[in-house]
């Protein structure tokens, strides 16, 4: 077993902090990701939980969303979560906790554990999270891309630039739209629970959000032509909606078919793959393949 690391997810709904040595989470504590708190608090409220690791771990890696460049953090869909531009997060946490850290995006690290200890079968790989929002991580021979690659759901149709894709079939989509219908502001769980008690309004949400996931996965498939495209995320994982993505999917020529395949992390895949990069990156002992 190698050392542990202090791995912390920082979601637009839930932050996690979680002690992981190799794709094991030890232990592993969640609270809610209070949006007006701010990253100090969050950090803050990540370093409390961690108290009891404390002299555990000499390395940190960090899932959070939005986008990370050279250690600095800044908000990609405000609606998510909002950030402050160029936050040095990795600086931040440095000095917070006392030993070196390691940040990248939440659905690029969930995509590296995948690949390593997931769905992956040591091909290309391309992670999509459908959420609170929707993210991706790609990883193409053997190493995870950072920066803007894998931000799938701040893509735009032709012709329309007047919203983002996650805008049209995330959780938080799905939620406004079951208020416009008229059926109040419910959770994404609780519009599945409807479909599958045959609601036709809720039937019709959660459909127009897998078409919108399959056309994502072919052109994902034209782009990339990875060896599978892995789903996650609570909607993604939500039953039956990988099963609709796929209907949806095989009705294209079966030469640009996509392998969609469902997450076998789940909600851990993210500090799963932070952890691992961690300690390949910031440990002595560390093996980089990037």
């Amino acid at each position: 077993m190698t050392q542990p690391v202090l791995a912390i997810d920082i979601g637009g709904t839930k932050t996690m902090t979680a002690l992981v040595s190799d794709a094991e989470v030890l232990e592993e504590m969640t609270v809610p990701t209070q949006r007006s708190d701010g990253p100090d608090t969050w950090l803050a409220n990540a370093h409390a939980a961690a108290e009891r690791w404390h002299g555990k771990y000499d390395a940190i890696g960090l899932a959070v969303t939005g986008f990370i460049r050279n250690g600095l953090w800044s908000a990609m869909n405000p609606e998510t979560l909002g950030i402050p531009e160029n936050y040095p997060l990795v600086d931040k946490t440095s000095a917070l906790f006392g030993v070196r850290a390691l940040a990248m995006n939440d659905a690029q690290a969930a995509a590296w554990g995948e690949y390593r200890y997931g769905a992956g079968s040591g091909g290309d790989l391309v992670f999509l999270t459908v959420s609170t929002g929707v993210g991706g991580g790609i990883v193409v021979n053997g190493r995870p891309l950072g920066g803007l690659a894998g931000h799938f759901g701040l893509m735009q149709s032709f012709g329309d630039s007047s919203s983002y894709l996650e805008d049209q079939v995330s959780g938080r989509w799905m939620q406004a739209e079951a208020a416009r219908q008229g059926f109040g502001a419910m959770p994404a769980p609780d519009i599945f629970n409807a479909a599958r008690n045959d609601e036709t309004w809720a039937k019709a949400i959660v459909a127009r959000s897998a078409r919108g996931i399959a056309m994502l996965c072919r052109a994902i498939q034209l782009i990339l032509d990875p060896a599978e495209i892995v789903i996650g995320g609570g909607v993604g994982l939500a039953e039956g909606y990988i099963e609709l993505v796929r209907d949806l999917s095989i009705q294209v020529p079966s030469t640009i078919r996509s392998n969609i395949v469902p997450a076998k992390l789940a909600a851990q895949a993210g500090v799963i793959g932070i952890a691992d990069l961690a300690s390949r990156l910031l440990l002595p002992d560390g093996q980089d393949s990037r």
